[in-house]
């Protein structure tokens, strides 16, 4: 799906220096929003913005200052994996 977004050209010059430049804000803010909100999971964000791994959109949320919810389950799965690599 393709969206058209009109904005005046001051407001675009400010928020980007080309089309590229603003259409990749305007996909990356409404994945931050997906998530924020509960609309769209890590795994969607990430499809839509074309990151190849986790840990790039692990990285992406971080800069951005998102953190995802964990449950105990996914802490004491990590717990395991931590302490597995430190024997």
């Amino acid at each position: 799906m393709q969206i058209t977004l009109n904005l005046p050209g001051e407001l675009a010059r400010q928020l980007g220096q080309d089309v590229e430049t603003l259409s990749r804000a305007a996909l990356e803010a409404l994945a931050l929003e997906g998530i924020r909100s509960g609309r769209l999971s890590s795994a969607e964000a990430r499809r839509l913005l074309g990151f190849r791994t986790r840990n790039q959109m692990d990285g992406f949320l971080k800069v951005h200052g998102v953190d995802l919810p964990l449950t105990m389950a996914q802490v004491s799965r990590d717990s395991d994996t931590a302490l597995a690599f430190s024997e």
